[in-house]
C-alpha cells in the first residue's frame, strides 16, 4: 500500500510539461536560461599591418590630391636665417609722443650736426666701450640682433631717455634731430650712429659703423615689412611699458646685474659654445659632428641658452641649419632635437618636425629615435605650441609619433610622458573649437586621422585604457566622431579603439552608458553601408556593448529604426556573400582553402548582436515574430556550410535557439520549427562539437513541441541524444539531457530511454557530473523522475545495479556537509549551495522518496567517495 505522501508524488506531473498557467520558478527560469538564451562571442576585426609608413595608408578614403604629401625634400634652404615667435595679434596702444616735423629745410640739409656730448662719467665709459666692442664682434660675423622677450619684472621698467631712435616712420629722429632716409644715411657716413638706451635691458649705448651702405638697415626704413618692423622694435625696447602716461627709470643697481648676466654669457659662449660651432662648421666626420651636437645640446642646457630667449639664438640656427644638407639620419634627429629646444616657430617648427617625421618613416631608425629620447620633444611640441597657429606643423608631428607607437617598445615609454593625456587635450579643443566656431578648423581632419591613428595603438596596454576612462575620452571621441560623419577614415580609427576598448569589461561599461553612441553607431551604419572595414567594427562594438548588459539592449533597440537598420545590413551583405559563393563556386580550381570573407565577417559580428538584442524579453519575441529576421537567419542555413564558415553558422543557430525560447503565438520559429528541425540534422552529423551542442540547444527548446518529439524519434535523433551523454563536456551532457526530459513527458516516448542504455549513462553523468554542476544533477534527477511515474518495481524500472547506486548517489547528494565539501573558495560555494538548494534538493528527494517506496532491498549500503 502505498503512505498518502507517496500518493501524492504520484500525481506530480511529469518535469518540463508545457504550462502557461503554472508560474516558473526562479530556480526554473536559471536552469531554462542555461539551455536557452546565451550571449554570443567572436573575434575582434583582423587590422592588417600597413607595410609602408605614410599619414594615410592604401586604404584611405583622401585621394592623393586631397591630402598632405607623406614624402618631401627638406634643405637647409627650406628654414628660414631669422625665427621668431608668432605675433599675438593684439594691437598694442599708440606712442603719445609723436614726432614733430623739422624747423626748418636747413635742418635736413645741414651736412653735419652736432650731437650732444655723453656724460662724463668713466665707469658708463667703460661699459659703453666694452658692449659697443662686443657689437662691433657681432656685425663683423653678420649676426642678426636676435629677439628676446624678458621677464615680466623687467618688462614694467620704461625708457626715460631724450637720446631716442624712432624706426618704421619716413624720417628718424636721432638725438631730438629729424632726418629723412636720404640725409640720414649721410650722417651715418660721416657720424657713427648711437642709439641710446637707458632703461629696461641696460644702460649703455651701441655704436655701429656703417661703410659704404646706400640705405638704411631694413630695421630702420620705412618701407620694410611692418610685421618685421614690429618685431625688430620690440627687440630694441625689450618689452618695456611705452603705452602708459609716465615712464620710471632702472635702479643702477638693476642695471649692473643685467650687465654681470650678459658678460656671463658672453664668456660662456666664447668658452663654450664657440668652439662646438667652429668645430661643427669645419669638421667633416659625421660621427664626430653627431658627437659635438650632443656636446653642443648638454652645454646650451648647461648655460641656460635653450627657449627663444637666448640672445645668440640666430646664429646658433643658422650654423644649424647649414648642417641639415649633409643628410645623416642620425645627424638629423640629433639637429631636430636641439632645434626644438630652442622653441623655433612658424616655418621652421613645420620643417624641422618635417624632418623628425621622414626619418621615423624607417623602423630601421626606431633604435635611433629611441636613443636620441626624440620622443619627449615631439611630445612637447605638442604640450606647449598653439594647435591652430601650428596645425601643419602638428601633423607632421603627430605623423611621426604614430609610426613610433606603431612599435611596441615605445609604448611604455609615450604613456610614462603622457602621451594619452596630451592627445586627449588635443582633441577636447578641437571638439571645443568645433562647438564655438559651428565649423570643423581647416585641414583638422588630417590631424585627427594621425591622433586617433596613435591612440589605437596606445590602448593595447592596461595603462593607457585606464587613462583613457579617467579623462572620459570616450564620449570625447565619439563627439568627434559624430562631428567628422563624413570623415571615413577618422572614423574607422575611432571605431577600432572602441573595438580594443570594449573587449574590456570597464570600457564596455563606459561607453555604454553613453546614451548617444548608439544613435551615433546607426547613423554611422546607414551612412557607410557598403563599407565593410568601418561596418564590421561597428558592428562588433554593438555585440560587445549589448552582450553583458541588458540596459544596452533596451537604450540600443529604442532608437528609431534599429532593428531595421541592423536587418537592412544584414541583407545587403548576405547577397554579397551570395555573390561571392557563386564566383568561388565557378572557378575550376581552389589552390587553398577559402579565407573567410569580408562579406562573412560581417555577418558573424551581425548574427551575434542580433543574439545578444534576443535575450531581452521586449526585444526577442519581436525578432521572433519578424518574418524577414527569421528569414535572413535560416536562409543564412540553408547555403552555408559548417566546413566552410563554421563560425557563421554556429552563431546563427545561436541566434535561432535564443529566438525560439520564446513560445509566443505569432513566433516564426514555432512555424517553422520542422523546417528548422530538418536543417539542424546537417549540424547533428557534422564533426564539428560546437555546431553539434548548438543544435542539440535547439533541440532542447524546440522539443517542448509534440511534433517535434515525433520528428526525433522518427528521424532517431533520440539514439543520437543518448549516445552524447557519454560526452566529457558538461554543456553537451545537459543539452542532451534536456531533450531526452522533454521526450519522457509523453507517456509513449518513455520507453526510449532503454535504448542503447539510457538510463546507465544517466545514472553515470550524476556520478560524475553532480558534485560540480547542480543544474545538470537536477536535470538528470527530472528526467529519471518522469521515466519512472508509472513505477511499481525500482528494480525492473531502473535495473538492480542503477537502483542500489541511484540509493547510494542520492542520500549522499542531499547530505549538506558531503555535497558540498569541495575545495571552493566562500562565494564559489555560495554560489553550488544556492544551485543545491533551490534546483537539486527538491527534485532529488522526491525521486529518492518514489525508488525508497518501490525497493525492497534494504541492506546497507556503502557511501562512495568523490
Amino acid at each position: 500500500m502505498l503512505s498518502p505522501n507517496d500518493k501524492k508524488l504520484e500525481k506530480l506531473d511529469p518535469f518540463y510539461r508545457p504550462s502557461m498557467s503554472k508560474q516558473k520558478t526562479s530556480a526554473e527560469i536559471i536552469s531554462e536560461a542555461r539551455n536557452a538564451l546565451r550571449t554570443v562571442g567572436t573575434q575582434r576585426p583582423f587590422t592588417p599591418r600597413e607595410n609602408q609608413r605614410k599619414l594615410f595608408g592604401p586604404a584611405s578614403s583622401r585621394t592623393p590630391e586631397n591630402r598632405p604629401p607623406s614624402s618631401f625634400s627638406l634643405h637647409a634652404s627650406s628654414f628660414e636665417s631669422s625665427d621668431s615667435r608668432p605675433i599675438s595679434g593684439a594691437r598694442l596702444s599708440p606712442l603719445e609722443l609723436k614726432p614733430k616735423a623739422p624747423a626748418s629745410p636747413s635742418m635736413e640739409e645741414e651736412p653735419c650736426l652736432a650731437f650732444p656730448k655723453p656724460p662724463v662719467d668713466p665707469a658708463k665709459i667703460r661699459r659703453i666701450s666694452s658692449a659697443r666692442a662686443r657689437l662691433f664682434r657681432a656685425a663683423s660675423q653678420g649676426t642678426l640682433l636676435p629677439d628676446r622677450t624678458l621677464p615680466p619684472a623687467e618688462s614694467k621698467k620704461t625708457v626715460e631717455s631724450k637720446e631716442t631712435a624712432v624706426m618704421g616712420d619716413p624720417m628718424v629722429k636721432i638725438n631730438g634731430i629729424y632726418l629723412t632716409d636720404s640725409n640720414a644715411v649721410g650722417h651715418l657716413k660721416s657720424h657713427p650712429l648711437q642709439l641710446t638706451y637707458d632703461g629696461g635691458f641696460s644702460e649703455i649705448k651701441e655704436q655701429e659703423m656703417f661703410k659704404g651702405t646706400t640705405s638704411l638697415p631694413s630695421h630702420l626704413r620705412s618701407g620694410g615689412d611692418h610685421g618685421k618692423r614690429r618685431s625688430r622694435a620690440s627687440s630694441y625696447f625689450h618689452g618695456s611699458d611705452l603705452s602708459g602716461p609716465h615712464t620710471r627709470a632702472v635702479s643702477k643697481a638693476d642695471v649692473q646685474e643685467k650687465e654681470t648676466e650678459t658678460e656671463a654669457d658672453e664668456v660662456f659662449w666664447n668658452t663654450r659654445i664657440a668652439p662646438i660651432l667652429h668645430q661643427l662648421e669645419k669638421e667633416e666626420n659625421i660621427e664626430t659632428i653627431c658627437a659635438a651636437c650632443t656636446q653642443l645640446h648638454h652645454a646650451l642646457e648647461e648655460g641656460n641658452m635653450l627657449g627663444n630667449k637666448f640672445k645668440r639664438r640666430t646664429v646658433l640656427l643658422k650654423t644649424l641649419y647649414k648642417l641639415v644638407d649633409i643628410g645623416s639620419d642620425l645627424l638629423s634627429l640629433k639637429l631636430a632635437k636641439i632645434i626644438l629646444a630652442l622653441k623655433v616657430s612658424r616655418k621652421n617648427l613645420l620643417n624641422v618636425c618635417k624632418l623628425i617625421f621622414k626619418i621615423s618613416r624607417s623602423e630601421k631608425n626606431d633604435s635611433l629615435i629611441e636613443n636620441d629620447s626624440i620622443l619627449e620633444s615631439l611630445l612637447g611640441v605638442l604640450r606647449s605650441e598653439d594647435l591652430q597657429t601650428n596645425l601643419e606643423a602638428f601633423l607632421y608631428c603627430m605623423g611621426a609619433i604614430k609610426f613610433i607607437s606603431g612599435n611596441p617598445r615605445f609604448l611604455d615609454e609615450m604613456i610614462s610622458k603622457d602621451a594619452v593625456e596630451i592627445l586627449m587635450n588635443l582633441i577636447k579643443q578641437i571638439n571645443e573649437n568645433t562647438k564655438k566656431c559651428g565649423t570643423c578648423l581647416p585641414n583638422s581632419g588630417h590631424l585627427l586621422v594621425q591622433m586617433t591613428a596613435t591612440l589605437r595603438n596606445l590602448v593595447d596596454s592596461p595603462l593607457a585604457r585606464s587613462k583613457m576612462l579617467s579623462l572620459s575620452a570616450l564620449p570625447q571621441l565619439c563627439m568627434v566622431m559624430g562631428q567628422y560623419v563624413a570623415d571615413k577614415d577618422i572614423c574607422t580609427n575611432i571605431a577600432r579603439i572602441f573595438s580594443k576598448l570594449t573587449s574590456y569589461h570597464d570600457c564596455c561599461v563606459a561607453l555604454a552608458n553613453y546614451s548617444r553612441c548608439y544613435a551615433l553607431f546607426l547613423k554611422l551604419i546607414n551612412k557607410y553601408q557598403q563599407k565593410q572595414d568601418l561596418v564590421v567594427r561597428i558592428v562588433f562594438i554593438l555585440g560587445n556593448l549589448t552582450a553583458k548588459n541588458n540596459q544596452a539592449r533596451e537604450q540600443f533597440s529604442k532608437e528609431k529604426g534599429s532593428i531595421p537598420t541592423l536587418l537592412s545590413l544584414f541583407h545587403t551583405f548576405y547577397q554579397l556573400d551570395q555573390c561571392a559563393e557563386k564566383r568561388a563556386a565557378g572557378a575550376e580550381q581552389r589552390q587553398a582553402p577559402r579565407p573567410r570573407a569580408q562579406a562573412e565577417d560581417v555577418l558573424i559580428k551581425l548574427t551575434r548582436v542580433l543574439a545578444n538584442l534576443a535575450i531581452h524579453p521586449g526585444i526577442g519575441p519581436a525578432l521572433a515574430a519578424s518574418p524577414r529576421a527569421v528569414g535572413l537567419l535560416l536562409a543564412t542555413l540553408e547555403y552555408k556550410s559548417i566546413e566552410d564558415c563554421e563560425e557563421l553558422v554556429i552563431n546563427t543557430t545561436a541566434t535561432i535557439n535564443n529566438l525560439s525560447y520564446y513560445q509566443v503565438k505569432n513566433s516564426v520559429i514555432q512555424d517553422k520549427k520542422l523546417y528548422i528541425a530538418e536543417l539542424l540534422i546537417k549540424l547533428l552529423v557534422s564533426n564539428n562539437m560546437d555546431g553539434i551542442l548548438e543544435a542539440v540547444r535547439v533541440f532542447g527548446n524546440l522539443s517542448q513541441d509534440h511534433d517535434i518529439c515525433d520528428f526525433i524519434v522518427q528521424k532517431n535523433v533520440h539514439k543520437f541524444m543518448i549516445a552524447l551523454l557519454d560526452a566529457e563536456h558538461q554543456d553537451v551532457c545537459f543539452s542532451a539531457c534536456g531533450v531526452l526530459l522533454n521526450l519522457t513527458v509523453d507517456k509513449d516516448k518513455r520507453v526510449i530511454l532503454k535504448e542503447g542504455g539510457g538510463i546507465k549513462k544517466l545514472v553515470d553523468c550524476l556520478r560524475h557530473f553532480g558534485p560540480t554542476d547542480w543544474q545538470l544533477a537536477c536535470l538528470v534527477c527530472k528526467t529519471l523522475w518522469n521515466f519512472s511515474e508509472n513505477i511499481t518495481n525500482a528494480s525492473s524500472c531502473f535495473g538492480d545495479e542503477d537502483t542500489n547506486t541511484l540509493l547510494v548517489l542520492l542520500p549522499s547528494f542531499l547530505d549538506e556537509e558531503l555535497a558540498l565539501d569541495g575545495s571552493f573558495d566562500q562565494d564559489l560555494r555560495n554560489y553550488h549551495k544556492l544551485q543545491w538548494e533551490t534546483e537539486f534538493k527538491p527534485v532529488a528527494q522526491q525521486l529518492l522518496n518514489r525508488i525508497q517506496s518501490h525497493h525492497t532491498f534494504l541492506e546497507p549500503l556503502p557511501i562512495p567517495s568523490f
